[in-house]
């Protein structure tokens, strides 16, 4: 008897958070840390709190303004070297997007390995903008290819790392962001003084810089002053500017 084949596995959406909007104009796709090997398959809590606490955060914050926010559900934990599959996950996430609300601006924001996900993924022609907090990236090698940046041309991009982040060298998305810069101005990089991995300390102050720049990125809402300024400066001042304490409530100007 014909043994019957593995059915092939698939990347989905999870549901969108919060109510979803009636008139789509705009999309969130939030990319979940991974692992930089593994072909096991994520579990269904894989996203971690502060995944769904920031996914809250973007939906209440573009409740008026159609965003549809979105928990990308990966084939694999895995990076898994030159397979890249989370990078292609968050395409095919993009592409799913575009299938069922049309042609509206999409920013990728992912966490970790999912922040490695979104730059490299933030070449698709949906998105606009791409979020990369305390991304993981490999340790550079004269021998390998270094993490490519020109898929970011024409993008608005921001990068978030805590300074004491022991799982993501900061320092690797620190020279990242200043070949990005070099290709595009359209790229700003925020350190998270004291702070690991988790963002756990600054974690109202994260969420309210990456909605802000959402906001801004998708529906052309004024980006408050700090972030203005991290745009417009020039490499390192634009990529080492600190998120100062209360970011969001007392500092909006």
């Amino acid at each position: 008897m014909a043994q019957e084949a593995t059915p092939a596995r698939t990347a989905r959406l999870g549901r969108a958070v919060g109510p979803e909007p009636s008139a789509v104009s705009g999309a969130v796709l939030l990319l979940p840390g991974g692992e930089e090997v593994s072909a096991r398959r994520p579990s269904p809590v894989w996203a971690t709190a502060f995944v769904r606490a920031l996914g809250r955060r973007l939906a209440r914050a573009g409740r008026d303004e159609g965003l549809a926010t979105h928990v990308v559900h990966y084939r694999y934990r895995g990076w898994n070297g030159s397979e890249a599959h989370l990078a292609g996950d968050a395409s095919w996430a993009a592409d799913e997007i575009v299938r069922r609300y049309g042609d509206v601006p999409v920013c990728l924001v992912g966490l970790g390995m999912g922040g490695r996900a979104a730059l490299r993924a933030g070449g698709h022609e949906a998105v606009n903008s791409v979020v990369a907090v305390a991304p993981w990236l490999p340790e550079d090698d004269v021998a390998a290819p270094a993490e490519p940046v020109k898929q970011l041309v024409g993008r608005r991009v921001l990068i978030v790392h805590g300074t004491n982040d022991e799982r993501s060298d900061p320092e690797l998305s620190f020279r990242l962001a200043v070949r990005a810069k070099k290709v595009n101005r359209e790229v700003c990089r925020f350190e998270v003084h004291s702070d690991g991995h988790g963002l756990h300390q600054y974690r109202g102050e994260v969420q309210a810089l990456v909605a802000d720049f959402a906001m801004g990125a998708l529906f052309g809402h004024a980006c408050p002053r700090p972030l203005e300024d991290a745009l417009a400066a020039p490499p390192p001042i634009g990529l080492r500017m600190p998120l100062a304490v209360g970011f969001g409530r007392s500092l909006r100007s």
